[in-house]
């Protein structure tokens, strides 16, 4: 019998080997075309297509800022070690380059398509036709009155020292002939990070034109007899990481140093226009200190994230409907006493959905309250304009015992912790900055109040940041207790970043670094018991980056023992879904739409199948990277409650699992293909942005999953 002529399939990657894991970064540019795709999305409105335009650049350059430089970094100081898929440094430059190569091109083709859209809806990009002679004067008088006196044009020669240009500074550089005697001169002009990226033409017409244009096109004004020959605009971008000594004495001195550091990071990139002149170029390169390889020629717009100003114009019908979060009714029953709302039962808060103000009220009325006497509050993102400071600094001028652990590592927030830290403590705020090696990225705040039968502490423990604008576009779960068991977990968690007093053991609350890596592993563990016993399984994880090569393999070895795990995870993922002998019942989607999706949730079915109430779920801080299970305090938070429990399962987490509108599916290879109803099957298009906020508020409603009040899901309505 003769054999069989087809070549057979090679073996499964095992868990350790490269093959068995996507690289991290080019799983980060991945996440990135999908938040690029969405600017090419034609069901949305044109100005939130240009938003994600710009949140496509933006993402862009802190990948180069942080991640290149990172790369760059390692290999210029011979460092070999491979990442987890067995590329080297210089590997995994090379393979970046290339993918960032299309992905730039692609931004600037879907910025030409949006202009051409954005101009029969009547907004346009200036141009010479555009501008009559009446706007034209309006913005020679307003680049004559507002541009010019912060222009500081400076010759380039050996009398004048080349000028420092900051990191994502954008300047230009101009060929000029003196009129006087013919003399050619290089002349630099770098644009100040006070002025916007677009300028608005004056007039009733929707006209913008970027700043690097307007000032080309009233040059002549800032070189007065001069002719001018040739114009070129650049950009620059700067590695941006901090690194701090493990010895360092004052850590806010050494922030303070390390920011100064950073904006005279090595510069990463430089971008040029297309026909930038090489002379011009070379002069660049010289002076920067920059290897040809790290230069990138647009043809275009440099600067993709500026666009974001021209998301202003005021056109309603150009945007997503506008949206207020609901105050939560669980709260309002209460005549807006949030501490009494929480007294009389745990309460689970879906933001943005529901209004983040309800946790400013939270502290704010603890501020209030003269039976609180103490405070204490973990701040990582607070944003430039927080109520949550206000109320910290209103309560220990009240007299309160207030304790804020303000992280200064948060990357590219540094300046502003600083600055919050400072104003907390000249209001008696005691700040502590936690550890030098670890981050504290945990987000709790505790309350005590002095109440008829003793000290009842309240507390409130998140998945983001205390940021009041963040809170409007990202979505995260606020969960309200003063179950005296995580009451009394989140005092040794605070006792522990204070005093370094390390708890020997907790009731509910796990806590990284010291064992929640471990209660995850236990609860994987114990679903592959109960798939080889026969009994039901079942792991759904909601998260933003999946990277840590531990849980990409425990997860591995769950789904060999066939355990269904599905997998909602944002951005990077080095786990390869669908792999035949490896991963065949792992499923992973990315859900990218209105919001971003920011929740960690954790569910497991506990021999029941999911969404079950006998799963176990948990609410997270942390994400399944390194990073977060090893180094970085943070908390994962059991859902005991059972109308809480059954709020996070079988709305939240259900309704991620079910969309189909927004998910890209993760193939085998790494590539993503948006996900679709499957037409003749029972499956509808499901948007689960779109059903929370339309839907009634879910706080401290659990009896309407079964009463109607809010649409109970089901597996059916979906394409899992």
């Amino acid at each position: 019998m003769a054999s069989d002529p087809r070549p057979s399939a090679p073996p499964a990657p095992r868990p350790g080997e490269a093959g068995a894991y996507f690289n991290r970064e080019l799983s980060w540019l991945a996440f990135n075309e999908r938040v690029l795709d969405e600017a090419r999305n034609e069901n949305h409105p044109l100005l939130e297509r240009l938003r994600f335009l710009s949140i496509s650049g933006s993402n862009l350059d802190e990948f180069m800022m942080i991640r290149v430089a990172g790369l760059v970094g390692q290999m210029n100081r011979g460092i070999e070690r491979p990442s987890i898929d067995g590329l080297t440094p210089q590997q995994q430059l090379v393979a970046i380059a290339e993918r960032m190569g299309a992905l730039t091109h692609r931004q600037q083709d879907t910025w030409r398509a949006l202009q051409a859209l954005l101009a029969r809806a009547d907004i346009h990009i200036a141009d010479e036709k555009r501008i009559s002679a009446e706007a034209f004067e309006s913005l020679r008088a307003y680049f004559a009155a507002e541009i010019m006196p912060l222009m500081t044009p400076q010759a380039i020669d050996p009398a004048h020292p080349f000028p420092f240009v900051a990191n994502k500074g954008t300047g230009l550089l101009f060929s000029v002939i003196r009129d006087e005697d013919g003399e050619e001169l290089t002349e630099m002009v770098l644009l100040p990070n006070a002025l916007p990226r677009f300028v608005r033409v004056p007039g009733a017409e929707a006209i913008w034109i970027s700043m690097p244009r307007l000032v080309e096109r009233f040059a002549s004004v800032l070189f007065p007899g001069y002719s001018i020959t040739g114009s070129g605009i650049f950009r620059v971008l700067r590695d941006s990481d901090i690194e701090i000594e493990e010895e360092a004495e004052d850590l806010v001195r050494t922030f303070r140093s390390a920011i100064q550091r950073r904006r005279r990071g090595h510069v990463i990139q430089l971008e040029l226009e297309e026909d930038f002149d090489p002379a011009a170029e070379q002069l660049l390169l010289d002076e920067l200190g920059v290897d040809a390889a790290a230069v990138i020629r647009t043809n275009g717009m440099i600067g993709i994230e500026g666009l974001a100003d021209i998301v202003a114009e005021d056109r309603p019908d150009l945007k997503f409907d506008s949206y207020t979060p609901r105050y939560p009714e669980r709260v309002l029953e209460y005549d807006g006493n949030v501490l009494e709302a929480i007294r009389q039962k745990d309460i689970i808060i879906h933001h943005p959905y529901e209004s983040f103000e309800v946790v400013v009220d939270f502290i704010r009325q603890a501020a209030e309250d003269p039976n609180v006497v103490a405070i204490k509050q973990t701040l990582y993102r607070a944003g430039n304009q927080s109520a949550v400071i206000a109320a910290l600094i209103a309560a220990a001028e009240a007299g309160k015992s207030v304790t804020a652990v303000v992280e200064l590592k948060a990357r590219f927030d540094e300046e502003q912790n600083l600055k919050w830290a400072s104003e907390l403590e000249r209001a008696g705020v005691q700040v502590v900055y936690g550890f030098l090696r670890w981050k504290t990225h945990a987000k709790v705040a505790l309350v005590v109040r002095r109440e008829d039968d003793g000290f009842r502490t309240y507390c409130h423990f998140g998945t983001g940041n205390y940021h009041p604008v963040t809170a409007r576009i990202y979505t995260d779960l606020s969960y309200f207790t003063n179950d005296p068991r995580l009451a009394r977990d989140a005092a040794k968690m605070f006792n522990f970043v204070t005093g370094y007093i390390e708890p020997r053991d907790t009731e509910c609350l796990s806590i990284a670094p010291l064992n929640l890596r471990e209660r995850l592993e236990e609860a994987v563990e114990q679903e592959i018991d109960n798939a080889r016993a026969g009994r039901p399984s079942g792991i759904w994880i909601k998260c933003n980056q999946l990277t840590d090569q531990g849980m990409v393999d425990l997860l591995y070895r769950a789904s060999e023992d066939g355990v269904p795990v599905d997998i909602v995870c944002r951005g990077m993922c080095t786990l390869r879904p669908q792999v035949p002998g490896l991963s065949d019942n792992i499923r992973v989607k990315s859900i990218i739409g209105r919001f971003l999706e920011h929740s960690r949730i954790y569910a497991f079915a506990n021999g029941a199948r999911l969404p079950s109430p006998q799963a176990s779920v948990f609410i997270s801080s942390a994400d399944l990277m390194e990073r977060n299970l090893n180094r970085r305090v943070e908390t994962l938070i059991p859902m005991n409650n059972r109308t809480v429990h059954d709020q996070v399962l079988q709305q939240v987490l259900l309704a991620n699992m079910l969309d189909t509108e927004q998910s890209w599916y993760c193939q085998p290879d790494g590539t993503y293909v948006r996900a679709t109803a499957r037409p003749g099957s029972e499956d509808r298009v499901f948007n689960c942005h779109r059903y929370f906020m339309t839907n009634p508020s879910l706080s401290g409603r659990g009896g309407a999953l079964e009463e109607g009040g809010v649409p109970k899901l089901s597996l059916r309505r979906g394409a899992l």
